[in-house]
């Protein structure tokens, strides 16, 4: 029995399986050392959750793919090219960031050149959110952690002192009366910052907020990053000079990053409520 869109599916699966297949031979190395990178490094742990998103994001616009009339553009080609280009000077580098930017191009460029623009324009940001699972070149993540470590020291400082607890700062180092405290770079806040935002990123994409105020959601993520990792720097000052530094340390600093993560997302889920209620403030000003 010959089944009528037989030959229109051979005709696109042959394709992509054959261009599949040709992308995991050039990335299969490169995606395996990313994920070995969210295995062993607690900075892009979320990296497992990104793809999965990604997916979601794309899925949410099942209808608007559907109704898209996709013809190929040959301008998908110029894109493979340069992104080929970065792979090739990526790997030439040693520059494995680089290269793993190089998929996002890839990837789009495919799809852009398979389906055209239509589809291209609406998995455009689906593919770009993938961004958020490539972890920071060293050099670049040390550039941003370090001065964010000491603004998060300054401020944690100025809490602690406000609280009533006598302190010295010196650097990233905190002075108590009975203990010292070192807030390294896994305090920076930086981690959370990095988690945050691809948080905060999916959750304005998924809302019906105008275009705008999905940015001022987006972009709350960091200083509510800031304001949490001084909550945890504060409370856990207080907790060593109050029990000692055994406090400071362990299970109970490591649970914290948890609850404060937690209280992170509920910072983010407000400005989304404040962000809904301004919303219908306007359209009640606007009724005659």
């Amino acid at each position: 029995m010959n089944f009528p869109n037989t030959e229109k599916i051979k005709s696109i699966g042959i394709p992509v399986a054959l261009l599949a297949a040709c992308f995991a031979a050039l990335y299969h190395d490169v995606i395996a050392k990313m994920v070995k990178d969210w295995m062993i490094d607690d900075n892009y742990s979320h990296g497992f959750l990104i793809p999965p998103i990604a997916g979601y994001l794309i899925w949410q616009k099942r209808n608007e793919l559907s109704k898209a009339s996709g013809s190929p553009s040959n301008i998908g080609l110029l894109f493979l090219a340069g992104g080929l280009l970065v792979f090739v000077v990526g790997k030439l580098g040693a520059e494995l960031f680089t290269m793993r930017f190089s998929m996002l191009i890839v990837v789009w460029s495919l799809i852009l050149f398979m389906a055209g623009w239509r589809i291209g324009r609406q998995t455009f940001i689906p593919i770009s959110y993938l961004g958020f699972m490539i972890p920071l070149p060293a050099i670049i993540w040390n550039q941003i952690a370090f001065p964010l470590k000491l603004f998060a020291t300054a401020l944690a400082a100025n809490a602690i002192s406000l609280i009533g607890i006598p302190i010295f700062r010196e650097g990233n180092i905190l002075h108590l009366s009975n203990t010292t405290l070192e807030v390294v770079d896994a305090c920076s806040g930086l981690r959370s910052l990095a988690s945050l935002l691809a948080l905060s990123g999916a959750f304005a994409l998924i809302t019906q907020h105008s275009f705008v105020k999905k940015w001022i959601l987006f972009l709350s993520a960091v200083p509510i990053a800031i304001l949490v990792n001084i909550i945890r720097l504060t409370g856990t000052a207080a907790l060593a000079h109050k029990y000692g530094e055994k406090v400071a340390q362990g299970f109970l600093h490591e649970f914290s990053g948890i609850i404060i993560f937690v209280l992170a997302i509920l910072f983010l889920y407000l400005v989304h409520v404040l962000l809904q209620k301004s919303t219908r403030t306007d359209s009640w000003n606007k009724t005659p």
